[in-house]
């Protein structure tokens, strides 16, 4: 029993003493590996018994996960990482800055910095790009925008060059010949204000009508003192092209481009009548026969009473101032002087003076001596007695 106990007693203290807690640890210091027995659990700990240095800047990460490297590590198969810091180029708006991080990602690079990304904001390489050493990044971040378009205020974040590009990025591209305040080629206003006028240009056909003139002409087919028209006017056409520009529904010029005669106007050719027709009539107790009839308005004068400052015994013709005698206009006498007439009411005459007239009415002054003077103020039917002359004024002024 005693050797027993005796035997025993070596097995007792063994299991009693100590057992060893060492396990392999490897270390991925970026291309290389290190591996070494350690019963630390402390990553610093561990990092420093492999010799390797540590920069303050440098991360630590313990099976995929950044830890603290002063903190134990909880896990039963453990490997370190070292993330080594590198040097980076960051390109913004305000300029050039060089930076320092041990990120894994350009966005994680940003994000450190405090820099928050927005989908609208330009970013080369992209956020999920792994970080090299000596990366250019080129951040440019997205400005809020109020864009005044269609009646509205549309908010949009943009980070492009120039406002066309912010439009089109947003979703509110010009079209056509839109525009915009300020320009599509100008970069992103301070103010972050746009405007984008919306224009149509829409073509007009116009046309105008060309009017035709008369034309008189002779006529031994038709009476005188009647017209016919020989050809009838036709009138002319033009077209034209008139461009009419409308922004945001609103005319704001018209121009013409183009015009064209369509047809030249046709002129109306009008016959006045050289025909004599010889008529007789009973006037007054009168039969008279006369070529011509027509509708005046009838004053009376004398030598004393013609309304001039003196008396004027005498006509244009030289024969005295009596009945009998008819003053016309210039005209009516240098085509008719001496032509016989008879005047309703009035009597045979002959023409002889020149008077003044009455505006817009064919007139006749009736003579008269002072001892007999009557005064005439009405409408009367003068007849031109025959022979009818060889030519005469066939359109009556």
């Amino acid at each position: 029993m005693k050797r027993f106990l005796w035997l025993a007693l070596p097995l007792i203290l063994l299991a009693c003493q100590p057992q060893s807690s060492a396990a392999t640890i490897h270390i991925l210091d970026g291309e290389n590996l290190i591996s070494l027995q350690t019963d630390s659990r402390i990553p610093a700990e561990i990092i420093a018994k492999a010799e390797i240095a540590l920069a303050p800047a440098d991360r630590v990460l313990v099976n995929g996960q950044v830890v603290d490297a002063a903190t134990p590590m909880d896990c039963g198969k453990c490997a370190i990482q070292i993330r080594r810091v590198t040097t980076l180029t960051l390109v913004t708006p305000d300029g050039e800055q060089t930076i320092q991080t041990a990120a894994f990602t350009v966005g994680e690079a940003l994000e450190e910095m405090g820099i928050q990304l927005y989908a609208a904001d330009f970013l080369d390489p992209p956020a999920g790009t792994p970080v090299t050493d000596k990366m250019k990044i080129d951040y440019r971040p997205a400005r809020e925008l109020s864009v005044s378009v269609d009646g509205q205020i549309v908010q949009i974040r943009s980070s492009a060059g120039t406002v066309g590009a912010a439009l089109s990025g947003s979703g509110i591209p010009l079209v056509g010949l839109d525009a915009s305040q300020p320009s599509e080629s100008d970069p992103l206003p301070v103010d972050g204000q746009i405007r984008i006028i919306r224009i149509i240009e829409t073509v007009e056909l116009i046309q105008k009508m060309i009017p035709f003139s008369t034309e008189y002409v002779a006529s031994n087919e038709v009476e005188i003192d009647q017209q016919e028209i020989l050809q009838p006017g036709e009138t002319g056409l033009t077209m034209s092209r008139v461009r009419v520009r409308y922004e945001d529904g609103k005319e704001v010029s018209r121009e013409s481009e183009e015009e064209r005669t369509v047809r030249q106007p046709t002129n109306q050719i009008v016959g006045y009548g050289t025909k004599y027709a010889i008529r007789t009539a009973n006037v007054g107790g009168a039969t008279i026969e006369y070529w011509r009839a027509i509708q005046v308005y009838a004053t009376s004068y004398s030598p004393c009473n013609s309304g001039a400052d003196r008396c004027y015994p005498s006509t244009a013709s030289g024969v005295p101032v009596q009945k009998g005698v008819i003053g016309v206009i210039r005209s009516w006498y240098n085509a008719m002087q001496g032509q016989a007439v008879y005047v309703e009411g009035y009597g045979f005459a002959t023409i002889e003076d020149i008077g003044a007239g009455i505006e817009g009415k064919d007139w006749i002054d009736l003579g008269y001596t002072d001892a007999d003077y009557q005064v005439w103020h009405h409408w009367v039917t003068l007849y031109f007695l025959t022979p009818a002359p060889a030519n005469t004024m066939w359109v009556l002024e």
